[in-house]
């Protein structure tokens, strides 16, 4: 449980800082510290995420930075993927998607450092 509690205390803190923290850390997280599969655990995170997103939304909108039109048409067009990606993820096997999303962190952390390098260079 403690561990829970502090993956939950983790993923707000990135969540705020980064934007990040629902998949990126919820999923490995539940698979590695509570031993769920990994479709159940990319399941939980989903739910998971709605209060940190909404928490850090209504944070960011205090200081102006919530861009809620663009916000809205991304969360509208993304809910018949999200269909889509149920289906898809409940009928091929476990070890496709475990490999799928630890290339999807592979190619984040990729981006991520391509950022930092490209900042630094300026």
């Amino acid at each position: 449980m403690i561990g829970v509690l502090l993956m939950g205390i983790a993923a707000g803190l990135l969540a705020g800082l980064l934007g990040v923290g629902g998949g990126v850390l919820f999923v490995p997280a539940l698979t590695l510290l509570v031993g769920l599969t990994q479709v159940e655990a990319e399941a939980t995170s989903l739910l998971a995420i709605i209060p940190v997103a909404l928490v850090g939304a209504v944070s960011q909108a205090r200081y102006g930075n919530l861009r809620a039109r663009d916000a809205i048409v991304v969360g509208l067009f993304a809910i018949p993927g999200a269909v889509v990606g149920v289906v898809i993820v409940n009928n091929v096997p476990e070890r496709a998607v475990e490999l799928a999303f630890a290339g999807f962190l592979l190619l984040v952390a990729g981006q991520l450092v391509r950022r930092v390098l490209r900042s630094a260079a300026q």
